[in-house]
């Protein structure tokens, strides 16, 4: 797999949700980091520089909007492709969180093997050349 060996930090305060999210990414070889909340995601990113992100938008301390709205302010980090993954299905909600600088929404329930087919999409057209 090309994408194999890639970093995805994971953020989401539901722990069935994160152990779904790793257990699928990691059964094709991507190295997965998990936070809980905002703050911890936003540390995490700067920390580790993550090759991709998923991030759930109801999070503790600061949504993953505000969240993404951050990164994309930051020149370290603001090429980091970005899917929100979250319970809120409002096109008003899709629309802002593609604003904020998502690269992809992705509504809950959701199916891992789309995310999966996702993430390889995202990191496919983030490389160079």
């Amino acid at each position: 797999m090309a994408d194999s060996g890639a970093t995805v930090l994971v953020v989401d305060d539901d722990i069935d949700h994160l152990n779904i999210v790793r257990m699928k990414l990691e059964s094709h070889q991507f190295k997965v980091i998990t936070a809980k909340d905002g703050t911890e995601a936003l540390r995490l990113i700067r920390e580790s520089l993550p090759d991709i992100i998923v991030l759930d938008v109801m999070i503790p301390k600061l949504s993953g909007f505000k969240v993404a709205r951050l990164l994309k302010f930051d020149a370290k980090v603001k090429q980091i492709p970005l899917i929100l993954l979250t319970a809120r299905t409002q096109e008003v909600d899709r629309t802002l969180g593609l604003e904020v600088g998502a690269d992809a929404y992705i509504t809950k329930p959701f199916d891992p093997e789309f995310l999966l087919k996702e993430i390889q999409r995202l990191l496919t057209s983030a490389k160079p050349g």
